[in-house]
């Protein structure tokens, strides 16, 4: 036991003699730092790319009519795939930043109702379905006339058989002039409409509240030395030598060839059944078939003269 508290006291005294050594670095010569350069610093570069909070109407009209020739497709929303009514007004719409539902009953409650003479391009015209009886919205499009023209005219996605795709139609002396509902206007003020599209764009920051970019300051490089050299590495060969393969013959046995003989086949013939001979049945007795017995006539008596 003494002899290990000799050994514990030495490594201890070891220790405490080396570790200052290993927490003592010689001081590095200081490194020349390079200027930093500090980057313009401008608030129009940094503020977002301006855009028009409401879209023009003719805009939305110009692009609803550069889709012309899309084919129709239920639930469609794209030109590559085809439209529906609502998809197209959607799709119009989306590509100025306004909201539009993509079913046909809530465009009747979208933006505020217009009077149809005052209607103007942009609106969007709501009609019911194509039954008789229906009631309820089930076709739209966006309105291309000017304000007070006469025909009232507007692009839609057509599902009819003789023309489904998109294309321009007029309300009067139409089967629309039946159907008509009620017109809709999605832009400009008191619609509704604009907070929506507005809500899109970020808020540009003021320039007083930003700040410039703080510089970032190089680090000093320390050069590490290697602990020693490395050993050579040799080269690999680029062709490998080849190596004799040594194959043993192994001699094989014939397969023994067994012969079948074909052994024919015995035809049997089924017995041919033979005709019972038909035994009369016999015949039930009634009293029906027993004759009764006559009684014998009695010959008269011959009369002698």
């Amino acid at each position: 036991m003494r002899y290990i508290w000799m050994i514990f006291g030495a490594i201890l005294v070891a220790m405490l003699a080396i570790l200052p050594r290993l927490g003592h670095h010689a001081p590095s010569p200081p490194s020349q730092q390079s200027p930093v350069r500090e980057a313009a610093y401008s608030p129009a570069a940094l503020a977002p790319l301006a855009r028009p909070d409401l879209a023009k109407a003719d805009s939305v009209v110009a692009f609803g009519l550069a889709q012309r020739g899309t084919p129709y497709a239920w639930a469609g929303t794209s030109p590559l795939t085809g439209f529906d009514c609502s998809g197209f007004i959607m799709y119009t719409f989306a590509h100025f930043g306004v909201p539009i539902p993509h079913s046909t009953s809530l465009l009747i409650d979208v933006g505020r109702p217009i009077a149809r003479a005052e209607a103007q391009p942009g609106d969007i015209v709501v009609f019911t379905g194509t039954d008789k009886a229906s009631t309820t919205p089930g076709h739209a499009g966006i309105v291309i006339s000017r304000r007070g023209e006469l025909p009232l005219r507007f692009v839609h996605a057509s599902s009819s058989r003789r023309e489904p795709f998109v294309k321009v139609s007029q309300v009067e002396t139409t089967d629309y002039e039946r159907r008509f509902m009620q017109v809709r206007r999605v832009l400009g003020p008191g619609t509704g409409m604009g907070a929506t599209a507005r809500a899109k764009t970020p808020a540009a920051t003021p320039a007083a509240t930003m700040r410039p970019p703080v510089p970032v300051v190089a680090l000093p490089a320390h050069p590490v030395p290697l602990a020693g050299k490395s050993a050579s590495v040799a080269p690999l060969p680029t062709v490998l030598a080849k190596r004799p393969v040594h194959r043993q013959a192994v001699a094989r046995k014939p397969a023994a060839v067994h012969k079948v003989r074909a052994t024919p086949k015995k035809v049997t013939k089924a017995p041919t059944p033979r005709k019972a001979a038909a035994k009369p049945a016999p015949r039930a007795v009634t009293k029906s078939s027993v004759k009764p017995r006559t009684a014998s006539r009695k010959k008269a008596p011959v009369k002698r003269r």
